[in-house]
């Protein structure tokens, strides 16, 4: 039996690196293999450690996956054809980037806090990644200076990037250093051209954006993790169009909030779900505007399980 961590995951075949040898193989499951407590459409993700076996007789080396060591964390969302399903993105993170662009393709702030809310949950540390900055109006750069400004007054970094002229690329390589990094975003936001900024010898595909819809190419179609020359690895993910968060009960997603959290204590009730309830310090953050309008919107929409496709005016108190 070896040890290794999947590289690759395309549903059916994963790609494993052994963990002594460090060689690549190509493996695939045993029979109907189910990870107790998890029912997702991937049993097997992108970045878990698993036990392998090597089959004997065949031409190329080929493997099956035995087991599946316990994860840290990972990141994970419902399923876009299976509603009761989740699908696993990752797994044993050190910390995520979320890419985001103003247009070409629009990420919705209800896109941003589904995943933000996922990430705080698992507790896995998320950058926000503004990028395509060189692309933007100055008009365009002051809705992205308020949005970052937003976000990291709640705690979250955030970096204007741009594999075009290349700014802050250096910043996110330091990032990057001995950490395993998921990166998250909408298909089209240029996940992949940023990973070719900061290594190019991977050469990743890309693709032009869709001008009659906006909407970015699906050029990665399966999760794939990366060596990083000077340590660490990134996650490539095939774009996301929407975020479904699962497994959590209204009563705990504020705590997911940070600003929301920080002030639930000050609520008249201790389980108050920041709705009709009086003397609720949430909503009073709200009409002061110390809460974002879009944040507290996103938790309604979340708490009373509607979808995300709304776009809100970030700018309301």
């Amino acid at each position: 039996m070896k040890e290794g961590i999947v590289y690759k995951s395309t549903g059916s075949w994963y790609l494993v690196k052994e963990k002594e040898e460090e060689n690549f193989y190509k493996c695939r499951i045993k029979g109907k293999f189910r990870i107790k407590g998890i029912k997702s459409t991937n049993p097997v993700a992108v970045g878990d450690h698993v036990l392998f076996q090597l089959e004997a007789n065949k031409e190329e080396e080929t493997g099956v996956i035995q087991d599946i060591q316990p994860r840290e964390n990972y990141i994970v969302r419902k399923s876009v054809n299976l509603s009761k399903q989740t699908h696993i993105i990752a797994s044993n993170l050190d910390q995520a980037f979320l890419m985001v662009t103003l247009n070409n393709p629009p990420t919705f702030t209800s896109f941003i806090d589904r995943f933000l809310v996922t990430a705080q949950a698992y507790q896995i540390p998320t950058t926000i990644l503004f990028n395509k900055i060189d692309a933007y109006t100055e008009d365009e750069k002051d809705e992205i200076r308020y949005l970052a400004l937003l976000y990291r007054e709640i705690g979250y970094t955030c970096i204007g990037t741009s594999a075009v002229s290349g700014k802050n690329i250096e910043k996110v390589k330091e990032l990057l250093k001995d950490k395993k990094t998921l990166l998250a975003g909408h298909s089209g936001v240029g996940k992949s051209t940023l990973i070719n900024a900061i290594e190019p010898s991977l050469d990743l595909k890309t693709a032009q954006i869709s001008n009659q819809h906006l909407q970015g190419q699906h050029t990665t179609t399966f999760a794939e993790m990366f060596d990083l020359p000077e340590g660490g690895q990134i996650i490539d993910t095939p774009g996301i169009k929407g975020f479904g968060v699962v497994d959590m009960e209204k009563e705990e997603l504020d705590h997911y909030f940070p600003e929301f959290f920080a002030r639930k204590k000050d609520c008249k009730f201790h389980n108050c779900l920041h709705l009709e309830e009086p003397k609720c310090a949430v909503k009073d953050a709200v009409e002061e505007g110390d809460i974002a309008w879009s944040r507290y919107k996103s938790y309604l929409q979340l708490i009373q399980g509607e979808d995300e496709n709304y776009r809100v005016d970030i700018y309301k108190n």
